[in-house]
Parts: C-alpha cells; sequence; structure tokens
C-alpha cells in the first residue's frame, strides 16, 4: 500500500474511496512515568516516551492501512497524524487519509 501526504500521486489518475482512519491509545508504565517525572527537573530527551509514541505512530497507520485495504485501496493520499493527551502519561495517536483506488 502505497501512503503519501501529498494530494495526488504523481503519474497515477485515482479514484475516491474515503476516509480512513486509525487510532490508539498507549501508555508506559507507572514506574517509567514516574521516572520521566523526574527526568523533567534536570531535562533532556524522555526515551520511554519516545518508544511509546513511535509504536502508537506505527500501530495507528497499520490500522489505517487495514481499512483501506477492506475498502479495496491502492493507496491513501493527504496522510495526516494527529496526537492528544489523554491522562497523565497516555497519549491518543490518530493516523487518516483518504482511500484511493488506481484507475
Amino acid at each position: 500500500m502505497l501512503i503519501v501526504t501529498t494530494e495526488y500521486i504523481s503519474g497515477k489518475e485515482t479514484e475516491m474511496l474515503g476516509l480512513v482512519k486509525g487510532s490508539t491509545i498507549q501508555s508506559v508504565n507507572a514506574f517509567r512515568d514516574i521516572g520521566a517525572g523526574l527526568k523533567t527537573l534536570v531535562g533532556g530527551e524522555l526515551k520511554k516516551y519516545n518508544e511509546m509514541m513511535d509504536k502508537a505512530r506505527a500501530l495507528a497507520t497499520e490500522r489505517m492501512v487495514e481499512e483501506a485495504s477492506r475498502l479495496g485501496a491502492d493507496a491513501i493520499v493527504c496522510v495526516r497524524y494527529s496526537s492528544s493527551s489523554i491522562m497523565q502519561g497516555a497519549a491518543e495517536i490518530m493516523a487518516y487519509g483518504t482511500a484511493v483506488r488506481f484507475k
């Protein structure tokens, strides 16, 4: 499945199938959350949160692709990601775009 952030795919004529999305809510374990809280006092990268967000984006993308596949899509255009904090140490990631079929 081709996934792009652009509105079109160069050299391809497409038929729009509709909006597709995938989402997940992820958290780090409580002990790592406490450690991350202490890290904010001295500064620096919160590696466990980076890992959590990488996994969440991958899972949201996978779910979006599965939805597009069910529609018979060849590609997803205009792909975007959004995130929001659900509670301390937990975030929702959503991937969304437009499923298209090549003509």
